[in-house]
């Protein structure tokens, strides 16, 4: 069998030990969703988006339901339980009363999310009451504790994996801040003894609490009440603690995505300093490309997944071969034999360590010089034993004496120098912002560096430049047209997003395929702005002249071009027909729509970004309220 040396020794970016693609075997998470369905999360109601009222019961579901659909693509091999306590129904394998373990057919309590589990815990509001029902399970005269009970199922529910390579996770949603408030005396104490020690319990076996508290925007959630001691918070922990971010679905979604999205170790590295010093170093990917998942080949009757088998035929006898297959690479007319072992050890470049060569001025490093996402690395004391200690004082140093380090990082698949570079801890009044580590930065091949070559080079006509009045005039074009806050994490891949949206159609049997709002493409209404099309007529101008026959050079105008301006005459149109002062004064400004809002914006160059709310504000700051 012939060798192609390309394919040998390429820089493949698809290796398995390439980072881009250690997450899927790092460590997996094991999900319960504890949700009180107590009669006071289906009273308690809260203003949604379009100013109905939905209720808390709702929005805890919807957010479970939510986080299911982006789990089931970023993170598929987790699994998940849901389980609802303060229930008339029970439903669990302990048999205990007040708790019901949502489950859909052929599929465990904790297993990975189903089309089919996302499909019916969306829907389960409509035959709550009659199949499930809510009750309080914590009631005066009684000794049923059904928080105690869910706790228990939970613990049951997250008994299978290690801790060590499964990190084990109980989310609870409730809007009562304190379960045994109609229980008075030693019963109360009693209950809420037992309640905490089993959560102490499940936290002693590697499970971690963590509360989503909901409440109405002129009632807070007092987490000190109870729940500060079941879940461990204390001191700054506590007063950083806000419970009002589920006053809104929005909002509740936004806190649900931060508490399951956790950074999970890439790889772990030993660090190689010195004199046979060596550390253990956690590296995280915190930037990596999106990428569609991989094509399944699934029979067509059964839909199972398909397996692939290769034989090799003998092409003089066409019998089977059983022995291991050599291959070759041709080599001054000879074909060098190599077996699988052999080609992958010459695979190997290194043993895939972290070595230190030295460490030089912050100055000496380049933007150029970061051609990739880098890594971020952490110590580790799992292993060896000090590597915190060690990690410290060289973080430390190289902070206080400006330099980074420069190593060499033993990559299987592609082996180069890297520099780390420390970052100090920030923290601001919400907490922490940026934490204390290192970023190691993948250093280029000197072949990767390209020097800029002079325009015009060898020819006898001079290099245009710009004028000062040009310069100038692109200046206001920029500043005009500056984004505000800008991140790229506003803008969604529309290829991705329309990829997943087909397979979400097609999983769930929906009829529609849900539209998608392509973010990429020009804000056309914004461009629009009389603001915006006084710098780019001026710009044009300045760059043109005044001769410039724009329909002899392009043709006739865009109708993006009469879109934007009519839409701007339609504007100031429209915006003559409104009494702004009066609706302001009156508090009325709230009952308009955001196209109407906009008409005020465009008439009176102002930006048209945001929502309603925001709208609003920048109508009442340019009027003066």
């Amino acid at each position: 069998m012939e060798l192609d040396p390309d394919d040998l020794f390429r820089d493949d970016e698809d290796d398995p030990d390439n980072e881009l693609y250690q997450e899927r075997e790092s460590t997996k998470e094991l999900v319960v969703y504890l949700v009180d369905a107590s009669p006071k999360m289906f009273s308690n109601t809260t203003p949604a988006g379009d100013g109905e009222e939905e209720t808390h019961f709702h929005v805890a579901v919807s957010c479970i339901s939510e986080s299911l659909r982006k789990q089931i693509i970023n993170a598929s091999y987790d699994e998940v339980a849901i389980c609802f306590f303060n229930t008339r129904e029970k439903r669990n394998l302990q048999d205990l009363n007040g708790v019901y373990v949502f489950n859909v057919a052929e599929r465990d309590y904790l297993d990975r999310p189903t089309a089919r589990l996302i499909k019916e815990i969306g829907n389960v509001e409509e035959s709550f009451m009659s199949k499930i029902g809510s009750q309080y399970g914590i009631t005066s005269g009684s000794r049923e504790n059904s928080l105690y009970n869910a706790l228990w199922v939970a613990q049951a529910l997250l008994r299978k994996g290690s801790t060590r390579t499964v990190d084990k996770r109980v989310l609870l949603f409730t809007n009562e801040d304190d379960p045994f408030g109609s229980i008075k005396g030693i019963t109360k104490t009693d209950m809420m003894r037992t309640t905490l020690q089993r959560a102490k319990d499940a936290q002693d076996l590697g499970i971690s609490i963590e509360l989503l508290p909901l409440c109405r925007p002129d009632d807070d959630f007092n987490v000190s009440t109870f729940y500060s001691d079941l879940v461990g918070l204390s001191g700054d922990e506590l007063a950083q603690f806000m419970p009002t971010v589920g006053e809104k679905l929005e909002d509740m979604k936004d806190q649900l995505r931060k508490r399951m999205y956790k950074k999970r170790i890439v790889r772990k590295i030993t660090f190689s300093i010195a004199n046979g010093i060596s550390i253990q170093l956690s590296s995280y990917a915190l930037i990596r490309p999106t990428l569609p998942g991989a094509i399944t080949w699934l029979d067509s009757v059964s839909n199972r997944r398909l397996k692939a088998e290769r034989s090799f035929v003998c092409a003089d006898t066409g019998a089977l071969v059983q022995e291991s297959v050599k291959r070759c690479q041709p080599y001054k007319n000879e074909n060098i034999k190599f077996s699988v072992e052999e080609l992958s050890e010459i695979k190997k470049f290194s043993t895939g360590q972290l070595r230190l060569l030295g460490f030089k001025p912050l100055n000496c490093l380049k933007e150029f010089h970061n051609l990739r996402p880098s890594t971020f690395v952490f110590p580790s004391d799992q292993e060896l034993i000090g590597s915190t200690c060690v990690f410290i004082a060289l973080h430390k140093s190289m902070l206080r004496l400006k330099r980074f380090a420069v190593a060499f990082y033993g990559s299987p698949s592609r082996p180069q120098l890297v520099a780390l570079v420390a970052q100090e801890e920030i923290i601001s009044a919400g907490g922490q912002v940026e934490p204390p580590g290192m970023h190691m930065i993948y250093l280029p091949y000197s072949d990767d560096i390209r020097h800029t070559e002079e325009l015009h080079k060898g020819s006898n006509v001079a290099a245009p430049h710009a004028s000062d009045d040009q310069i100038r005039q692109a200046a206001n074009l920029i500043n005009r047209l500056d984004l505000k806050d800008f991140s790229v994490f506003q803008f969604a891949n529309p290829a991705l997003q329309r990829h997943y949206a087909v397979l979400q159609a097609l999983a769930l049997d929906e009829d529609d395929i849900p539209e998608i709002k392509d973010e990429t493409l020009p804000d056309e209404e914004g461009m629009s702005r009389p603001g915006v099309v006084k710098v780019i007529e001026e710009f044009k101008l300045s760059v043109y002249g005044d001769n410039y026959d724009e329909e002899s050079a392009v043709g006739n105008a865009s109708e993006t071009t009469k879109k934007r301006k009519a839409a701007v005459e339609n504007a100031v149109k429209e915006n003559a027909n409104y009494d702004w002062a009066d609706l302001a004064d009156n508090g009325k400004l709230k009952d308009l729509t955001v196209v109407q809002l906009k008409y005020y914006l465009i008439a009176n160059n102002l930006p048209v970004t945001g929502k309603k709310e925001a709208l609003i504000s920048r109508i009442l700051t340019h009027m003066g309220k």
